[in-house]
């Protein structure tokens, strides 16, 4: 069955379970205290052994760095630090051997401002590339074109004082907006969506997906963007087998998210749902933006959820203030939701958000803390690097949580998250329907057979009518547990039964 119930198996990716990893952070093969893509083929095992299907890098394009690859200077290669092409091509073929299908970031909003594109585009009025990026006069006086911001602070438009013209930058100077009104972008970038399928690559998640396209009088154009989606659905759907698109789509409502699934059939096969990721950690409020996603999606899309990412303050600092019971609840709500979730590099160890001294800040927006290095033991180098490297990030705290204690702990979140990716498997495609519960509690079912409850406050709490056993519990203890109308829950406490 379908996930709503139709003839045939679900895909891959609506079974599985996408795990993001900055490339940079996960692991370090040659010692430089950098990430590499020959790290993360080391560390394929441990994925496999996890339960993932998919794994989602951060960019691995050449790049600047000003925003960490967000400022790609070229679509076709590897960023050196990371590897090669060929090591890309074999980390490809070896997680596709473990049965784990490899995501890029794609990242067609702007460019580098050292991207070839763009030196030329700049280098006259007249020049070939000059409408592939977003140039406009200025105003009298020679204010910018209008008063929009950049995203960063200041400004979103730089004068070139060559030309006399200013161009557009929702980000960092040096990431300049590309005019995806030009029919040329469009074919460069079929082209490159094309390059990467040819070499095996399952997917993309789309960077700034919900404002690719800025139209004639300088304003975002929703429709042209999801006209641009919709081309790339028709070439990733021709592909075989086909490819997915993951959309990084930051808006602050379910109804604007919903609209880029479009049909649910032919734009975003999964729409980052960030109304659930930035909102309070509170029994209502996670029910409320569940249920309408529910609602308002397309009835052939699929939800997509997340705790943490590479742009935000990790969730175990963010919502749960270190505390065991809450980081234990927010997992257990991840895996036993109807959708893909994602897991951030080191959610499932309850990794927390590591302070970063000024002296060691690479980001210039402050988001070094939820970037820093994967914690694969306790020792010195934490298992990411050499002993005696010093980590391209600081390390947080190793010593309490990392991948090698926790993984010979039966009690521990990780392995709480491997043994309810396991369950998941039992109830994918069955639906989510709420339970009414307690104030402060989240009751839900799936399917006729699974209820999920989480008491998500500071009191006892009881959830009546209540059959079955105990499958998973964030209190291990109580695995097994038979439960015969009542089910009794601590403080920040909650349970998978089954009958």
């Amino acid at each position: 069955m379908d996930a709503r119930g139709g003839a045939g198996p679900s895909p891959w990716w609506r079974r599985g379970v996408l795990y993001q990893a900055y490339p940079r952070s996960f692991a370090d093969s040659n010692g430089d205290g950098i990430g590499d893509l020959a790290g993360i083929v080391s560390r394929l095992g441990y994925l496999e052994w996890l339960g993932v299907d998919g794994l989602w890098l951060n960019p691995t394009m050449p790049s600047p760095n000003a925003d960490w690859g967000y400022d790609v200077a070229d679509y076709c290669d590897v960023h050196p630090d990371l590897g090669t092409l060929g090591d890309l091509d074999r980390l490809v073929g070896e997680a596709g051997a473990r049965g784990i299908r490899l995501l890029l970031d794609l990242v067609p909003a702007h460019t580098s401002d050292r991207h070839p594109w763009f030196l030329e585009s700049r280098s006259a009025r007249d020049a070939p590339r000059r409408t592939w990026y977003v140039w406009a006069d200025p105003q009298a006086g020679g204010l910018p074109p209008n008063d929009w911001e950049s995203t960063f602070g200041g400004p979103a438009w730089t004068l070139d004082e060559r030309t006399g013209q200013y161009y557009l930058h929702h980000f960092l100077a040096e990431q300049p907006d590309l005019n995806w009104r030009t029919e040329a972008v469009r074919e460069a970038f079929d082209r490159i969506l094309r390059f990467w399928f040819d070499r095996g690559i399952a997917g993309f998640r789309i960077d700034v997906a919900h404002q690719i396209v800025k139209d004639l009088e300088l304003r975002l154009d929703v429709a042209a963007t999801h006209d641009v989606l919709r081309g790339w659905r028709r070439l990733a759907d021709a592909h075989e087998p086909r490819r997915i698109l993951l959309g990084e789509t930051y808006v602050l409502s379910v109804e604007d998210l919903a609209a880029f699934y479009g049909t649910g059939e032919d734009e975003l096969d999964l729409a980052l749902n960030f109304p659930f990721l930035l909102a309070p950690f509170e029994a209502g409020a996670l029910q409320e933006l569940v249920e309408t996603t529910e609602r308002l999606i397309p009835s052939a899309a699929w939800p997509v959820w997340a705790l943490s990412n590479h742009d935000h303050v990790r969730f175990p600092t963010r919502w749960c203030d270190g505390d065991e019971g809450r980081v234990r609840c927010a997992l257990l709500a991840l895996l036993t939701l109807r959708g893909t979730p994602i897991l951030y590099y080191g959610d499932e160890l309850g990794m927390e958000e590591t302070a970063v001294p000024p002296a060691r800040v690479r980001d210039a927006a402050g988001r070094d803390g939820a970037r820093t290095p994967m914690p694969w033991s306790g020792e010195r180098g934490a298992g990411f690097t050499a002993p005696d490297a010093e980590p391209w990030l600081p390390f947080g705290d190793h010593e309490r949580r990392n991948v090698e204690a926790q993984r010979s702990d039966p009690d521990s979140p990780l392995r709480l998250c491997r043994d309810l990716i396991t369950l998941r498997g039992e109830f994918v495609d069955a639906p989510y329907e709420p339970v009414v519960a307690p104030p402060g509690v989240w009751v839900w079912r799936r399917g006729e057979r699974v209820l999920v409850a989480l008491n998500m406050s500071d009191a006892e709490a009881a959830v009546t009518g209540v059959h079955g056993a105990v499958r998973i519990a964030t209190d291990r203890a109580r695995d097994g547990e038979r439960v015969d109308g009542h089910l009794e829950l601590g403080p920040w406490e909650g349970a998978v039964v089954a009958r």
